[in-house]
This record gives structure tokens, C-alpha cells and sequence, in this order.
């Protein structure tokens, strides 16, 4: 996916070390440094987010000229920058913390800016652009009226997402535009909270603004999307976080919901997928993980399960695992995976990806894509962890999650299971629970066909 971010280039730096003691001369606490890391932050973080996620990634900003400044695009290997020139100083938000707690922040720079310079080459990269983020830090570079039309006629071919600030620009019609409370707040000069406030403010926003929709997010209530005032809103909800660093979680959420919405999900869909996004990333810890700008070699939803099985082996439990395709959940399905759970202390499910089910089962499956039948797996209290392989059979996949317990549903003798041998490597075993005949993907297919 090509997309383009526009918007403030920040730094951020995070401050680690370990407080001990006070000072000699006055009960002030006495930070040792142990680490300090540096990344782009503002629109230079939605640029790594996209980045990191495999996109092929343009930054439209404006840089400024002091030392700061020439610190952040070695930071930004692999995007493409087109800059225009700041004559503000470059904003640095330095984040101290100690053993994980924040213990202070400390802004430079952030003063009121003059407006950048805009160049004929950033106007340019935003009309030739397929996707468009504009991550909007309050530094004027959206005040700049051919700025502002370049995004107002991209929102009329390509979706663009604004994600605001409380002290920005105001949005151009068009535009999905992602306030989260606080922003809706000041935005709307509506009071309250919760699900109620954030309506009210989405319907007075989406008529001053003129925009295609208003996407209020919402913390751990998840996110509401108003885009008309008729109807009734949609909330999209997804998993608390407890104990979470919620540092880029608006961006996040903005690049997802752009990048959602450029694949050609519907925007209700889409805003849901956005949801389950911030949700992963704040679980797997959020900033903390861009240190390197590599992709992950995992699946956020398998470092879920891992770290599940991690916590669990820790504890002393027992792990079990079962594998398929779980294409149309049926009776039959929940009552195995059920039983399955009921053996151990966590369930993990090896699931079948959609290339491998057509291979084993024919072009026309499978039914459901592997992303919607991993929510469904997850939606179910049995199954803590769901982990996608592309193999004929889940061998690799066994071997990363070291079951203490293979689950089979149905009457398999050892010869008839290829992973038996694989369980033996570390001592696991192979199990079966009752089969329930009459129930089967292919059947239920049928008989949904029949009446359709």
C-alpha cells in the first residue's frame, strides 16, 4: 500500500533509568540512566507505524534548520521524505520514566510557531497520492491555504484521514476525521462523557466541519463513528489493555483506519479493524517496540499467544493446543474446543490460513477469510490465543508453541497423526475428546445454500 503522511515531524525521546536515592542537598529523586532512545514522533511516528507495517510510506512536512532538526531522518530510514523548510525551532518531547512509571515529561520548542514554507514538491506528492493520513500536531503546517486544497481535492479520490489536534487546523470537508475525547471536547464545546457526550460531539462536529465522517476514540470504550446525522451511531469495541502505554495510540489508530480504508473496507468495518489494531499494539507494548523499524518476524495476534503460553509455563500450567480449519463454527467445533480447554489452563488454536485451506479443501473454501475466523476463535471464552499457518500441516506451528497437550476431535490412532512425532521432541502428548457426528462445515454450507 502506498499512502501518504501528512504533517508535524517531531522528537521524542525516552528516558530509562532506575531511582534509588534522593539528592544529598534536597529531597529531589535521583535518576540513573540506563538507556535513551530516540524515534520521530508526530506524523513521523504514523510514517513508522505504516513503515514498519510493510507500506510504502511519503512524509509531506516541514523541517526546521537547528541540530534537533537534522536528527530525525536518519531516523526515518525507508520513507520518503519531502520536506518543505520550518523556521521554528523542532519540538522535543523527552519522556523520563523509571522502571517502566513516567516520572516527568519535558517539552522543547513548543512554543507558537511561525507557518512553515510549502513547496511546489510537497503539493505535488499530495495530488499524486493513492492514500493519505494527515497527522495534524498543531504547528501550523495545515494553516497553509494550497496545503489545505491539495488534501480537500485528494478526499475527493482517495480516502483521507485526519487525525486533529486540540491546538491545529481545522479539518477540510471530506476528510474521516479521528478526535479522541479531549479533542472532541474543545472541538464541539460539548460537555459530559462516555458514549453519550461522544455522539453529541460527533454530530455537531460533522456539521461544522463539513466532513465525510467523525470517528471519536473513545480509550478503552473503543471507538464511535457518526457519518450522517441520521441514523444511529456505530461503536466498535474491542479488548481492554490493562496497564497499557497509550503514547501513539492515536496514531496508530489513524493509520490503520487509513490503511483499512485504502484495501477498500467499508468505513464501519474498517473503524472496527482500527479498533482491534490499537488494541494489538498498545498489548504488545505500544511505542516501546519501535526501537528498530523492522517488521516483526511474528503476527501481533501470535505474540499474543505466546506470550499467553509464556505466562502460563511460567505459572506451571498446563498448555493445550488443537488445530483446523473452523470454517463456520459450528455445535460440533465448540463442544471439542470446549473439552479441549477443560484439559489444561490455556487453549491455543493452530488455524489453518486461507492458501493452505484451499489447497487441502478446494477453491471454493475457505467460506470465511482467515482474519474473521480468527475473531470468531477469539470471541469464544474457551480459546486464549489463535496463531495462522500456512503449512499442509501444523507441525511448525506445534513447534513454536511446545503444547503439553495435542487436542484431536474423533477416534485417530498415533499413525494417523504426522504431529505425534513432533510432540514427542519435548515430551508432549497426543489426546482426543468425543467426536459429534451430523455436525460439519460442508453440511451447514449446504444447507445454507439451500435457502438462500
Amino acid at each position: 500500500m502506498n499512502v501518504t503522511v501528512i504533517g508535524d515531524l517531531l522528537l521524542d525521546v525516552d528516558i530509562e533509568g532506575d531511582v534509588e536515592r534522593l539528592a544529598p542537598y534536597a529531597p529531589v529523586p535521583v535518576l540513573d540512566v540506563v538507556s535513551e532512545t530516540k524515534r520521530a514522533g508526530g506524523a513521523g511516528l504514523v510514517a513508522t507505524l505504516l513503515h514498519r507495517d510493510g507500506d510504502t510510506v511519503t512524509l509531506v512536512t516541514a523541517l526546521g534548520d537547528d541540530a534537533r532538526a537534522a536528527e530525525l531522518p536518519p531516523l526515518l530510514a525507508g520513507v520518503t521524505l519531502v520536506t518543505g523548510r520550518s523556521p521554528s525551532p523542532t519540538v522535543v518531547k523527552t519522556r523520563i520514566r523509571s522502571r517502566e512509571q513516567p516520572v516527568v515529561r519535558i517539552d522543547e520548542g513548543s512554543g507558537r510557531p511561525e507557518a512553515p514554507i510549502v513547496t511546489p514538491e510537497m503539493l505535488a506528492a499530495v495530488a499524486t497520492a493513492d492514500l493519505v493520513v494527515v497527522a495534524d500536531y498543531g504547528r501550523r503546517l495545515l494553516d497553509d491555504p494550497a496545503l489545505r486544497e491539495a488534501v480537500a481535492e485528494a478526499a475527493t479520490r482517495v480516502p483521507v484521514v485526519w487525525d486533529p489536534h486540540a491546538r491545529g487546523s481545522q479539518p477540510v470537508p471530506g476528510v474521516v476525521v479521528t478526535p479522541n475525547m479531549a479533542e472532541a471536547r474543545v472541538f464541539s464545546a460539548v460537555e459530559g462523557g462516555g458514549v453519550p457526550f461522544a455522539d453529541e460531539a460527533a454530530l455537531r462536529l460533522l456539521t461544522t466541519w463539513r466532513v465525510a465522517a467523525v470517528v471519536v476514540t473513545m480509550g478503552g470504550l473503543g471507538a464511535l463513528l457518526r457519518r450522517s446525522a441520521d441514523g444511529l451511531p456505530l461503536i466498535a469495541s474491542g479488548p481492554l489493555v490493562q496497564e497499557a502505554d497509550v503514547n501513539g495510540a492515536g496514531d496508530r489508530f489513524a493509520s490503520a483506519l487509513a490503511v483499512a480504508l485504502g484495501h477498500g473496507r467499508e468505513l464501519g468495518d474498517a473503524v472496527q479493524a482500527a479498533v482491534l489494531e490499537t488494541g494489538r499494539f498498545l498489548s504488545d507494548g505500544g511505542v516501546a517496540t519501535l526501537t528498530d523499524v523492522t517488521p516483526p518476524a511474528v503476527t501481533s495476534r501470535e505474540h499474543d499467544a505466546l506470550a499467553v503460553v509464556e505466562r502460563v509455563r511460567a505459572a506451571g500450567g498446563t498448555v493445550v493446543a488443537t488445530g483446523g480449519v473452523f470454517d463456520l463454527i459450528h455445535a460440533g467445533h465448540a463442544r471439542t474446543l470446549s473439552a479441549a480447554r477443560a484439559l489444561g489452563d490455556c487453549l491455543i488454536v493452530l488455524l489453518n490460513s486461507d492458501e493452505s485451506v484451499q489447497r487441502l479443501k478446494g477453491p471454493e473454501r475457505p467460506l470465511m477469510s482467515a482474519d474473521d475466523r480468527v475473531d470468531l476463535l477469539l470471541a469464544l471464552e474457551v480459546v486464549d490465543g489463535v496463531i495462522v499457518f500456512g503449512e499442509d500441516t501444523p507441525s511448525d506451528a506445534i513447534r513454536r508453541v511446545r503444547p503439553d497437550l495435542w487436542v484431536k476431535g474423533g477416534d485417530y490412532a498415533a499413525a494417523d497423526l504426522p504431529e505425534a512425532a513432533v510432540l514427542g521432541e519435548w515430551g508432549g502428548r497426543a489426546v482426543t475428546v468425543p467426536f459429534f457426528p451430523g455436525r460439519s462445515t460442508t453440511r451447514l454450507a449446504e444447507a445454507i445454500a439451500k435457502v438462500s
